[in-house]
């Protein structure tokens, strides 16, 4: 008797890590902090704001905002 395997689908997996790669490039393009554990919380700022860009909405551009308030 062997142990269990454990089994997955692999398509899900993927889908998990192409989302967290977009993720941060959208962290890294418009200037918001990234934390991995952020992915799929709607509570979170950050989120919030990459569902409305993946989604074609308005979405408030931080580092934007920062240049004009610094630069």
């Amino acid at each position: 008797m062997g142990k269990k395997a454990i089994r997955y689908n692999r398509a899900s997996v993927d889908d998990v890590f192409d989302d967290l790669e977009e993720y941060l490039d959208f962290c890294k393009s418009y200037g918001y902090k990234f934390r991995e554990e952020n992915l799929y919380n709607m509570r979170t700022y950050p989120f919030q704001q990459f569902s409305k860009f993946n989604n074609g909405k308005k979405f408030k551009d931080q580092l934007g905002v920062d240049l004009r308030r610094f630069g």
